[in-house]
């Protein structure tokens, strides 16, 4: 059985200390194994970054920029490849895999952008023949820890912006589905990045806790659950690491009465159960304004999702896929068994899902649950499955009141034709990323992601504007050339310009 290894200073390591099975989780059974990194082994891929640092921070940004703008050209030719890596172990439809990846491209071509955005700030003259400027320059030897929803596009979130400013890198991908991110890692190698830049480790929480704790790692960037984010964050940061830990998510969508309701539904069908919502940023509860409004949506919805077809990752016609495993299956199982004994009502039951010819792979069909209060357990947790919840609100200020009070703050939408409730629910809704009339606000790569509140754990969104922050240092310089032969007496108050 094919083990997948590390990449460590430009070259495959098998190495390990314990493996993990690798499974399709379109057909539920084991088609690789994953060696997992121990200690030593990360600490290798440490080192190998630092060693490559001094020579690749001075490398001149514009050729940094030309491997980016090469590794877009390799990502492009090999993305049926990529593609069919993720569908393999993620069991993600290939036109869903396919937009994952052009969105992590899109971010790889803002990182090639870096001459401009690391000018840095000159001002000649702010004192008598005194020049100040700042310049942006890198941390050193930097992580990312990621997930297994996005095995390739979240780590093009992360180590594109930080290569290009300078950095090096130390990736720990998802041990669920880790071959993609291996692979792209390889293709920045052909794409002309030098031995020890970039480094990947697969491995489980001992990998993790070696990236936090050693003191040659400057910053940590991580995508995941709100538990593990909030550890992350807070053992970086008392180990004097910059860190950005992104957590989980209960996004709402408010539906108004006077909303175009059947493009509501085509919206939420797809915001709700693509990619089987195993995304951060799924749609997962839609709260309707009235009960008018609320049966003709369950009407329209439960229609449209009897039409909804799912199986393996091959078949392209296939709206969405399995989720990740068969324990997760059973996890959000549990939660729709949950959300019906704590008195809500099962519209749409998708537990027994069992596509012909692939009964054994780990499938939720697409679930709808009305009747939902904010008290039930499936309401307060991330479910990360294919499972549409309604709520009902007698009002627009109800429906607000319920998405703030929550502790996940990552995104929202509204949809409504009134252009007055829509800037006031962007302006006052407590959430980080908001959709008016959209349903998946994911801002495009020359913004940041990043949720409020219990969804972002860190001062900085993800790539965009804020990834080239988190992933340099400012320096200010001032500096003054005095004239020769001319004595200047002591200056003991603080200098001014008056």
């Amino acid at each position: 059985m094919e083990l997948i290894g590390h990449f460590i200073n430009g070259a495959i390591h098998t190495t390990h200390a314990r493996t993990q099975a690798v499974y399709n989780p379109s057909v539920g059974i084991q088609v690789k194994e994953v060696a997992l990194a121990g200690k030593a082994t990360v600490e290798e891929a440490i080192a190998a970054a630092e060693a490559a640092f001094p020579e690749w921070r001075n490398t001149p940004v514009i050729k940094r920029a030309r491997v980016m703008f090469k590794f877009k050209e390799l990502l492009e030719q090999n993305a049926e490849k990529i593609c069919q890596l993720i569908g393999e172990e993620h069991g993600k439809i290939g036109h869903d895999a396919a937009g994952e990846l052009q969105r992590g491209i899109e971010n790889v071509e803002y990182a090639c952008g870096a001459p401009e955005f690391l000018k840095g700030e000159f001002s000649k003259n702010v004192g008598p023949a005194i020049d100040s400027w700042s310049e942006f320059q890198p941390l050193g030897v930097v992580a990312g820890i990621t997930p297994f929803n996005f095995p390739v596009m979240v780590p093009l979130w992360m180590f594109p912006m930080a290569l290009v400013c300078g950095n090096t890198f130390v990736l720990k991908p998802s041990e669920r589905d880790p071959s993609s991110t291996l692979f792209i890692a390889q293709l920045l190698k052909q794409a002309g990045l030098p031995d020890g830049v970039m480094n990947v480790v697969n491995g489980d929480k001992e990998a993790v806790d070696t990236l936090l704790h050693d003191p040659r790692v400057q910053a940590v960037s991580f995508v995941g659950s709100t538990p593990i984010a909030e550890y992350i964050y807070q053992t970086a940061t008392a180990a004097g690491k910059r860190c950005q830990a992104l957590g989980g998510a209960k996004n709402h969508a408010i539906v108004m009465p006077d909303a175009d309701l059947d493009n509501v539904v085509s919206s939420l069908l797809g915001a709700a159960f693509g990619s089987s919502g195993e995304r951060c940023m799924a749609l997962s509860v839609a709260v309707a304004v009235g009960d008018e409004i609320a049966d003709q949506m369950i009407v329209k919805l439960s229609k449209e999702i009897d039409l909804l077809k799912y199986g393996p990752y091959s078949n392209k016609d296939n709206d969405f896929g399995p989720v990740i495993t068969a324990q997760h299956k059973a996890k959000v199982v549990n939660y729709i068994n949950s959300a019906e004994q704590q008195g809500a009502s099962v519209i749409v039951d998708g537990r027994n899902a069992a596509p012909e010819g692939y009964e054994n792979g780990f499938y939720v069909g697409a679930t709808l649950i009305d009747q939902v209060t904010p008290n039930m357990t499936s309401y307060k947790e991330e479910i990360f499955g294919p499972v549409l919840q309604v709520i009902r609100v007698k009002t627009m200020q109800e429906a607000m009141d319920l998405i703030d009070s929550h502790e996940y703050g990552n995104g929202t939408c509204i949809y409504t034709r009134d252009g007055e409730a829509a800037r006031y629910f962007s302006d006052n809704i407590k959430v980080g990323m908001v959709g008016i009339n959209i349903p998946l606000p994911v801002p495009v790569a020359y913004h940041s992601f990043g949720g409020w509140k219990r969804s972002l754990f860190g001062d900085l969104h993800a790539y965009g504007p804020d990834g080239a922050r988190f992933y340099t240092r400012r320096k200010t310089i001032t500096q003054r050339w005095p004239s020769t032969n001319v004595r200047e007496g002591a200056q003991f108050s603080m200098p001014t310009l008056n």
